[in-house]
């Protein structure tokens, strides 16, 4: 099992010096602002295809799975991830559509420079923390993976709706033609709040009553995914099962 836990801490430089609205902030002391804390990973398939990947980064998260498995399905995660990454939404105030425009340009035009090329296709979720005094979580979703927001004390609710009928691909994906309608929206966040972004694999693997227990179940994000970990390791699932619990911090 590979786990990777991301902790963004703020306040080990004390060197530092910043100004805040009313004057220096005094030296040593910690800068307290927005972010997410997140612990994710992927659970390998067993048909040794790999299709998932994702990035963390202090208010980005994304996930993608390429559809068919092998190579392609790993190329047009890869392309979608970049172009998400590149486009760099946390620093802009604009929505999350055009981010995703964005994948599905990347991982279109690849597919078209190449006419030996399977089509290539993902999916995509996507969150962005904003930056502000009361921060939102925006969204953008693409594909059969699910976006979770699991408020503090509260009951986990589902974002996203998956564009799939029954066990068939993704009615909508990064790269497929004509054109790309993503599901994007915003939900206001809490200290304490956790966002969970978790593809198709995990969903098919746990079931989506059994993910949402988890999720209600109270114990850290580490200790969740865990346990995520150890259930899917009882059932083998044949794709990869990506997970990424993420906690809004303010401290």
């Amino acid at each position: 099992m590979t786990v990777f836990v991301i902790t963004f801490l703020l306040g080990c430089l004390s060197v530092m010096t910043v100004r805040g609205r009313h004057g220096n902030w005094p030296t040593g002391m910690p800068v307290a602002r927005p972010r997410l804390v997140a612990v994710g990973g992927t659970y390998e398939g067993g048909q040794g295809r790999p299709s998932d990947a994702y990035v963390v980064q202090e208010r980005l998260i994304a996930a993608a799975r390429g559809v068919g498995g092998g190579e392609p399905a790993q190329a047009a995660a890869a392309l979608a991830l970049g172009a998400v990454v590149a486009a760099r939404p946390q620093h802009s105030e604009d929505g999350l559509d055009e981010c995703a425009q964005a994948a599905h340009r990347a991982v279109r035009n690849a597919a078209l420079r190449d006419p030996a090329t399977p089509e290539l296709v993902s999916t995509l979720d996507l969150v962005v923390l904003e930056r502000a005094e009361s921060p939102r979580l925006r969204f953008a979703h693409v594909g059969d993976g699910e976006i979770w927001h699991c408020p503090k004390g509260g009951e986990p609710r589902r974002l996203t709706t998956p564009h799939m009928f029954g066990e068939g691909p993704p009615l909508r994906g990064i790269g497929l033609p004509p054109g790309l309608n993503p599901e994007v929206g915003a939900v206001v966040l809490r200290p304490g709040d956790r966002v969970a972004i978790v593809t198709n694999g995990a969903i098919k693997a746990l079931g989506a009553a059994r993910v949402k227990e988890l999720f209600a179940g109270g114990s850290s994000p580490a200790a969740c995914l865990d346990r995520m970990y150890d259930e899917m390791a009882a059932v083998e699932p044949k794709g990869d099962a990506t997970v990424i619990i993420a906690e809004y911090v303010t401290a």
